[in-house]
C-alpha cells in the first residue's frame, strides 16, 4: 500500500463492532485504522489522502454527531457513514443536514 491508498476510519465504542469492521475492510484489501472514542481520533495527525469515515453515532464524551460538527469547522473532506444500534429519525435528519 501506498500514502495514496483510501484509509477507511472506523470510529466505535463497541470493541466487537470495531473488530468487525476491521475485518470487513481488510478482507477487500484496504487500509483500516480504529480508534475506540471520537476524541482518540481526533489526537491523530490530521489525514488528507483518499477515504471515508465509519462512525457510531452514540458513544460516551463526544457522540458521532459532535465529532461531525468538529470536522465541519476544518477542512476535513472525507465522507462520513454513520452507523447506530439506537438511531431515529431527527438524528438521521440531524446528520444528513450535517453533509453525511
Amino acid at each position: 500500500m501506498t500514502e495514496s491508498d483510501p484509509i477507511v476510519f472506523v470510529i466505535d465504542d463497541d470493541n466487537s463492532v470495531r473488530k468487525a469492521l476491521q475485518r470487513l475492510v481488510q478482507s477487500v484489501g484496504m487500509k483500516v485504522e480504529t480508534f475506540t472514542s471520537a476524541k482518540e481520533f481526533l489526537s491523530r495527525p490530521p489525514y488528507a489522502g483518499p477515504g471515508c469515515l465509519v462512525l457510531d453515532i452514540r458513544m460516551p464524551g463526544l457522540s458521532g454527531l459532535d465529532l461531525q460538527a468538529e470536522l465541519a469547522k476544518t477542512d476535513w473532506v472525507l465522507p462520513i457513514v454513520f452507523i447506530t444500534g439506537h438511531g431515529t429519525v431527527p438524528m438521521s435528519v440531524r446528520a444528513m443536514k450535517a453533509g453525511a
